[in-house]
């Protein structure tokens, strides 16, 4: 288990009704690509911080929320189990039983010191990251039926999602991933921000995060 509980609350009863729907929505996307995803969760005040890693796409993301009182809290969860204790009506989520932690949630991006890099308009984000996805549709569906092997979706999907976003250094598959969790639909400018190793972009909703600018290590690369 990464994490414990320190007077950890019962649950997580959020600002605003609105932020715990959508991280709700979140939480969903992430169960789409994984159906035994873990989370690990942290605060210490007012915010609670959302880490996940989506399956496929080899980034972290991380969803901050306000809570409507401060909570302090750092225990690694099933995404399933934190779901299904969502509370639409009180806007709160019962914390779910700790769970053993993956590996991915002991190294987190760093919580401060970040540099700023760029900032980009969303719709250009957005744009690059809905080009990239049908380039990797379309070369998927030109393969032969017998070509069409794991290995072969692997290879485009390597070559595509490695690539950088124009003019920055940070990897599609971080757009990509953002783009999937839902990340990019507020208005708004998307920042993007460097520390040591770590390559970050930041969006209104949340962020995505990679270490030396490719894959985490331990996760293939095929989103489908």
């Amino acid at each position: 288990m990464t994490g414990d509980h320190r007077t950890a609350p019962a649950a997580l009863v959020f600002h605003e009704r609105d932020e715990a729907e959508d991280l709700a929505a979140f939480l969903g996307r992430q169960l789409r690509w994984d159906r035994a995803a873990a989370a690990r969760l942290k605060a210490d005040g007012e915010v609670v911080a959302v880490f996940t890693r989506p399956a496929r796409f080899g980034v972290l993301a991380v969803r901050p929320c306000r809570l409507r009182e401060a909570a302090v809290l750092d225990v690694t969860v099933s995404v399933g189990a934190l779901l299904n204790a969502f509370d639409g009506e009180q806007g709160a989520f019962t914390v779910p039983e700790p769970v053993t932690g993956p590996s991915w949630a002991g190294v987190l991006p760093p919580r401060g010191g970040w540099s700023p890099v760029a900032e980009l308009p969303a719709e250009e984000v957005r744009g690059a990251a809905a080009a990239v996805v049908a380039e990797f549709r379309a070369r998927n569906e030109g393969l032969p039926p017998r070509g069409r092997t794991r290995s072969a979706l692997d290879a485009i999907a390597e070559e595509v999602w490695s690539r950088p976003l124009p003019g920055t250094r940070l990897p599609l598959r971080a757009v990509h991933a953002a783009h999937a969790l839902g990340l990019l639909r507020a208005p708004g400018p998307v920042t993007l921000l460097e520390r040591g190793s770590w390559l970050r972009m930041r969006t209104p909703l949340g962020s995505t995060a990679t270490r030396g600018g490719g894959a985490l290590p331990g996760l293939g690369v095929t989103p489908l």
